[in-house]
């Protein structure tokens, strides 16, 4: 008998050694709390609008010539274009032009907002844009002041969704 109560001991005493961590894993404090962090976006760089048509040769009457280009995107990450709006910024008459008047009213834009609508990736001479035209108009007024002129235009981007 003295043999069994000793090894009920030891079984006692090893379910105890087994149990009693098990049960002191499941043992724990609870607590409340709150914190706080914050995050940031990035900012966008603007984007250069290039014209790589080529206009020449533009005459009283002539025709209708296509203005297109693409961009360069130096920022981080692609952006969105939802338009590309041309406009005559200035007209340079030639050095030896004749007497008169040249300026805006002698030429014609058309379509000058032309869509996008998508986003353009980081890079040169990347994405398209086109569609607008320009003509030199046919007045009854004498134009030889615009003869050799340069038409200065303007590329204006809006983001459109």
């Amino acid at each position: 008998m003295a043999k069994l109560k000793k090894k009920n001991a030891v079984v006692i005493a090893v379910a105890a050694l087994v149990l009693i961590p098990a049960v002191a894993a499941f043992a724990y404090w609870t607590v409340g709390g709150s914190g706080t962090g914050t995050a940031t976006t990035g900012t966008s760089e603007n984007i250069t609008v290039h014209q790589t048509s080529v206009v020449t040769g533009m005459y009283p009457g002539g025709t209708e010539q296509t203005l297109s280009g693409n961009f360069t995107n130096s920022d981080a990450g692609p952006v969105y274009v939802g338009t590309v709006t041309a406009s005559i910024a200035s007209v340079d008459k030639a050095l030896n032009a004749a007497v008169g008047t040249c300026d805006a009213s002698d030429y014609t834009l058309a379509n000058a907002v032309m869509t996008v609508g998508g986003e353009v990736p980081v890079g040169t001479a990347v994405g398209a844009w086109g569609g607008a035209t320009i003509k030199f108009n046919d007045k009854t007024s004498i134009q030889d002041a615009c003869k050799g002129a340069t038409v200065n235009l303007s590329y204006r981007i809006g983001a459109i969704g």
